[in-house]
């Protein structure tokens, strides 16, 4: 029996012409192209003899059984001069789609909440639909070098120039004055995909005198400035508990028992996780379920290998701690080990300095914090673009928090 595919092929209006056509007629007629392009053999001769005999049956049966069902897709890659018995893998598989270029790289932080504590919009350019993201968040008091460590864990290396730092340090100016250079909450993204938030001083005297000194005006809810001072700063912490994988707390000194006490307030003041629903959230007799807190991993000296002569049994309970030494250019520390006439005492020894260098210790901290677990923030697994969404009504519910203005009341 003789198997006429080319009859499927042809408009439903010419279906009724029983004749068969010749392989020169449709060739010759530039409307009759899907017909031509279809006609991967020649029906209206005898079968050929020779080598050709053996690939024409082929041919044809691979034709009958690819377009049984003709779609525009093919019709468009036979117009193009491809074959019927083409191979797939010619095809280019990003045709009509559109290809994923890399984000803009940062060059400096930008503000995610201004200096009046005001939700900013521009860190949403830099962001991705992709979930493989780690948010590091940083606290502590004024002067303590936080945005010259998030400067170094991020992009930074200790022997460039601070005034190139992703993370605006002190200037000398500032520190003589005794201000304080971040204000709000800085933003900085790496093209690894982790986000740094830099923060301004918690309980800082300079953004008091700030206030007092400009007369600046008071939300109506705060009656006194110290008291818009530490509210401040327990939004920001409470924001950071609830919006961040791991929260770092620098501390240039001994330990200050109050410093852990305000964590222990911010952590009680913390918002509840909102719910998947942006309905139900926050609405009377809802269930808010799992909270979610950062990660409280420790920092192990230890595990980094930096003593050698100290082993991981020397202590029973490891301390969530990381100690950085001063952080000196060489012209400083070659003055240090200089004796009172200028000269070394012993110059072709190396200085004995008792630590390990600032460079491998931050070298170590940074392969710490990066490799750090990253907690579910939420109760949906989120993107990049999710959480500034996530963190955008964290930060509006943490300012109107009705736990926060409880509090308020209770220090004035």
């Amino acid at each position: 029996m003789q198997k006429t595919p080319i009859i499927l092929a042809k408009p439903p209006a010419e279906r009724g012409n029983k004749a068969t056509p010749t392989p020169a007629a449709p060739a010759g007629n530039p409307t009759e192209k899907p017909i031509v392009l279809m006609k991967a053999r020649d029906e209206g001769k005898p079968p050929a003899t020779g080598d050709g005999a053996s690939q024409a049956p082929a041919a044809s049966g691979k034709t009958e059984k690819e377009f049984q069902r003709p779609t525009q897709p093919v019709y468009q890659i036979q117009n193009r001069g491809m074959a019927p018995s083409a191979p797939s893998s010619n095809v280019d598989p990003v045709i009509g789609q559109a290809k994923l270029h890399p984000p803009e790289r940062m060059k400096h932080a930008i503000k995610l909440v201004d200096d009046q504590m005001n939700w900013c919009d521009s860190a949403m350019e830099y962001l991705l639909d992709q979930t493989d993201v780690l948010v590091i968040g940083i606290i502590g008091l004024q002067g303590t070098g936080k945005s010259t460590i998030m400067s170094l864990l991020s992009s930074n290396t200790p022997e460039e120039d601070q005034r190139s730092y992703v993370f605006r340090a002190q200037t000398q100016e500032i520190k003589e004055r005794g201000g304080n250079q971040t204000n709000g909450i800085d933003f900085f993204i790496t093209q690894e995909r982790i986000i740094f938030l830099d923060t301004q001083p918690i309980l800082s005297p300079a953004v008091l005198d700030h206030l007092i000194n400009n007369d600046r005006k008071l939300p109506p809810e705060y009656s006194l400035p110290h008291t818009y001072v530490e509210m401040q700063s327990l939004q920001m912490a409470a924001f950071l508990f609830t919006v961040c994988h791991a929260v770092l707390l620098v501390q240039d000194w001994f330990t200050d028992l109050n410093l852990y006490r305000f964590l222990q307030t911010a952590e009680m003041l913390k918002p509840s996780t909102p719910s998947p629903s942006h309905e139900s959230s926050g609405g009377p007799g809802s269930e808010e379920g799992t909270e979610y807190y950062p990660n409280v991993g420790t920092l192990s000296m230890l595990d980094c290998n930096i003593f050698p002569g100290l082993s991981n049994d020397f202590l029973e309970s490891e301390v969530n701690l990381f100690l950085l030494p001063v952080m000196e250019s060489e012209v400083e520390e070659n003055l240090v080990r200089a004796g009172a006439g200028g000269m070394s005492l012993f110059p072709l020894l190396p200085g004995y300095k008792g630590h390990p260098s600032f460079q491998s210790l931050v070298s170590k901290l940074r392969s710490q914090i990066l490799s750090m677990s990253r907690p579910q923030l939420s109760h949906t697994i989120l993107t990049e673009k999710n959480w500034f969404h996530y963190a955008a009504r964290i930060w509006d519910g943490v300012k109107k928090s009705s736990a926060l203005s409880e509090y308020s009341r209770l220090l004035s």
